[in-house]
C-alpha cells in the first residue's frame, strides 16, 4: 500500500491544530459544569428540559427555523432570567425578536411545572450554551413569579 505523504502531513497539521483549538463556548454542556449544585439541578433541568422544551426549541436549543426561536445564544433570554421563568410558566404570545430575527409563534404555558423543576430548567438552560449564571433555585423563581 502506497501512501501520499502530502496526505499524511496535512492530517497531521490538521490534528495538531484542532488540539489547540479553543472550544465554543456555545458548545458548553453538562460535562462543562464544574460546581456539584449546578450539575445536580441541571442534570434533572435537562430531562426536563427534553420532555417540555426540546420538541419545539430542539435538543440542541437552536429551535426551529423562523418559526421556533433558538434558546442557544439566544439573545432574549439571556437578557432577562425573570422574563424566562414567566414565559416558561404562563406562556408567550406575540412578536418577540430573538438574535435579530423576528418570531411570532405563541408558546404554550406549563402550569403543571413546579418552581423546583422550573429553577431546575433555568439552571439547565443558563449554564450551557455560553452561560455561567449559577443555580436558580426555587426561591428565586418564586421571586420571579410574584413580580
Amino acid at each position: 500500500m502506497k501512501l501520499n505523504l502530502g496526505i499524511i502531513i496535512s492530517f497531521l497539521n490538521l490534528t495538531i491544530a484542532s488540539c489547540g483549538a479553543e472550544k465554543d463556548p456555545l458548545d458548553k454542556g453538562l460535562a462543562d459544569i464544574r460546581d456539584s449544585k449546578v450539575m445536580q439541578y441541571a442534570i434533572e433541568g435537562k430531562i426536563l428540559y427534553e420532555n417540555y422544551c426540546a420538541n419545539c426549541h430542539q435538543a440542541d436549543g437552536t429551535g426551529l427555523g423562523k418559526l421556533i426561536p433558538p434558546l442557544r445564544g439566544s439573545d432574549y433570554m439571556l437578557e432577562d432570567i425573570g422574563r424566562t421563568v414567566h414565559i416558561i410558566k404562563y406562556g408567550l404570545k406575540g412578536e418577540i425578536i430573538v438574535n435579530g430575527e423576528k418570531y411570532n409563534q405563541p408558546m404554550p404555558a406549563n402550569p403543571q411545572l413546579t418552581n423546583m423543576e422550573i429553577a431546575q430548567i433555568v439552571t439547565y438552560l443558563y449554564n450551557i450554551w455560553g452561560s455561567n449564571v449559577g443555580v436558580i433555585d426555587s426561591k428565586k423563581i418564586e421571586n420571579y413569579l410574584s413580580e
